[in-house]
C-alpha cells in the first residue's frame, strides 16, 4: 500500500519486514550514514536488477514495516515479485538481506584470522585446475612489490589480440591493477584432488594411504596436528610464505567416508567436514588456495560450502573460481557446477560467490570452435572472464623441472596472466 510523500517526491510504502531485518537495517544505515529510505530504494533496485531469484529468507512473524520510496518503484518491484513467484514480504526481505551483504558493517570488518578462501573447481578434468591453483597461490606468496611492476609492464606491452581476448581496453586492465596489492601474503595450497597433480608438479611427496591426512582429518580419524602435515616451499621468492598440504589417494573414497560417518555420527554435516578440519590452520594464513577434484560428490560440496561468503566477510572476498577451456564439453561441465553451487545455495541458505572464469589452453588455430566459444564465455550473465591462458611451454617446462612458475619464469607472459588473473578475481 502506498500514499504520497509530503513533498510529492516519494510515496509511503507499507509492508512487512522480520524483526531481525528491520533492526540490521537501521544499524546499518546508520553507521553509513544513509537514510533508511535511501538504503531500501537501492535493496529493491538492485535485487529487480539481478536476474538470478534471490535465496529464501525465513519471514515467519514479520512485522509491519514502513518507508518512503520514489513514485512507481513499490509498483515495479511488486511486478517483479510475481514474475518470480515470490510474495511481496519474502521479495522485500530478500532485497534487504542481499543489500545488507553486499554493505557489510565498518564496525565489524573481517577478522583478522580469517584468511581468504579460494576454491578453483570444474567437474571436468583436465582444464588446468592445479594450474590455476599453484599460479595463483604463488602470485599471492611472491616478494611484495616485485609483481606490481611485472603486471605493469606487461600491459604496457599487451598485444590487441590479447587485449580482444579479455574484452578489455588497455585503460580498463590498468584501472583494474591501480590498486594491486597481491604479494608477500602467508599462503596455503591445499592439494584436494587424489589424483595428485599438484604435489607431484611441486615435486611433493603425497601422504600415503593409511597415514594421517587432509582426509582423516576431515572424517574425524586423526589423532594428530594437521599443522604437522604441512610442507614449505623452499625458494627464495617466497622466502617460506608458501606452504603446502600435500594430497593422498585415499582421497578417492572421500565420499563414501563421508556418507558413512555421517550415518554413524549424529550430527556430523557433511558440508562442514573441509571447514573443520582447516580450521586449526586459518590462524596461520591470509590466503588458502584448494585444488578440487573433478567431482560434484560430497567432497565438492564440502569445499564450495568452505568458500562460501562468511558473515560480515565482503562480497567477492572469497568464493569459487572456475577454470574451462573453449569447447563444448567444457561448457556441458559448467552447467553442471553451476547448478551443484545453487542447489547447495538454496538447501543450506548461503552465498557462494563467483570469483570469474579462466579461460585456459586457449587455441586460436583451432579456429570457429575456439573463438566462438570464448565469446559465449564472455557473454555469460553472472559471470566474468578474468584470464584467458596459452598453451606455453613455460607452464609444461615447471610441471617437467617440479617447480613453481614464478620462480622458475616470474617475468614470462603465463605468470603476468597469473597476476591478472589475482587481480581481476571477485572483481
Amino acid at each position: 500500500m502506498a500514499s504520497p510523500y509530503p513533498d510529492g517526491d516519494r510515496e509511503k510504502v507499507a509492508s512487512k519486514l522480520p524483526s531481525a531485518l528491520q533492526q540490521q537495517l537501521k544499524v546499518r544505515a546508520a553507521e553509513l550514514a544513509l537514510d533508511i529510505q535511501e538504503a531500501v530504494e537501492a535493496a529493491i533496485t538492485d535485487w529487480r536488477a539481478v536476474e538470478r531469484p534471490g535465496f529464501e529468507v525465513e519471514t515467519a512473524g514479520a512485522k509491519s514495516f514502513s518507508t518512503w520510496l520514489p513514485p512507481g518503484l513499490y509498483e515495479d518491484f511488486k511486478t517483479t515479485c510475481t514474475d518470480r513467484g515470490v510474495s511481496y514480504t519474502q521479495g522485500l526481505a530478500q532485497s534487504i538481506r542481499d543489500w545488507l551483504d553486499a554493505h557489510p558493517s565498518p564496525q565489524d570488518g573481517v577478522p583478522t584470522t580469517e584468511p581468504e578462501r579460494k576454491i578453483v573447481c570444474n567437474q571436468k578434468g583436465g582444464v588446468g585446475k592445479t594450474t590455476i591453483s599453484a599460479g595463483i597461490a604463488e602470485v599471492e606468496a611472491e616478494t611484495p612489490g616485485v609483481g606490481a611492476k611485472c603486471l605493469r609492464d606487461f600491459i604496457d606491452d599487451i598485444t590487441s589480440t590479447e587485449l580482444e581476448r579479455l574484452a578489455r581496453t588497455r585503460d580498463q586492465l590498468l584501472d583494474l591493477v591501480s590498486g594491486y596489492s597481491a604479494g608477500g601474503r602467508r599462503v596455503l595450497l591445499v592439494d584436494y584432488d587424489p589424483q595428485l597433480h599438484l604435489s607431484k608438479q611441486l615435486g611433493i611427496d603425497p601422504i600415503p594411504v593409511g597415514e594421517e591426512s587432509l582426509v582423516s582429518h576431515m572424517t574425524g580419524e586423526a589423532h594428530g596436528d594437521i599443522r604437522d602435515l604441512i610442507v614449505t616451499i623452499d625458494e627464495p621468492r617466497f622466502s617460506g610464505r608458501l606452504h603446502v598440504l600435500p594430497g593422498t589417494r585415499a582421497g578417492f573414497l572421500l565420499d563414501s567416508k563421508l556418507a558413512l560417518t555421517a550415518a554413524q555420527s549424529r550430527g556430523f554435516q557433511k558440508e562442514t567436514a573441509l571447514e573443520r578440519a582447516l580450521h586449526p590452520l586459518e590462524a596461520d594464513y591470509d590466503v588458502i588456495v584448494i585444488d578440487s577434484p573433478p567431482s560434484l560428490g560430497l567432497s565438492m560440496d564440502a569445499g564450495l560450502y568452505y568458500a562460501r561468503r562468511r558473515p560480515n566477510e565482503k562480497p567477492g572476498r572469497s568464493g569459487v573460481l572456475i577454470p574451462v577451456q573453449s569447447e563444448d564439453s567444457s561448457a556441458d561441465a559448467y552447467d553442471m557446477l553451476d547448478s551443484q553451487i545453487q542447489d547447495l545455495e538454496d538447501d543450506l541458505h548461503l552465498h557462494i560467490d563467483r570469483l570469474g572464469i579462466v579461460v585456459n589452453l586457449f587455441d586460436s588455430r583451432r579456429g570457429y570452435i575456439a573463438t566462438s566459444s570464448l565469446e559465449e564465455w564472455h557473454a555469460l550473465d553472472d559471470e566474468t572472464v578474468i584470464g584467458v591462458l596459452d598453451d606455453l611451454k613455460e607452464q609444461r617446462e615447471t610441471v617437467r623441472l617440479k617447480r613453481p612458475l614464478l620462480a622458475y619464469v616470474p617475468e614470462s607472459k603465463q605468470a603476468n596472466l597469473m597476476r591478472l588473473i589475482v587481480a581481476g578475481a571477485g572483481k
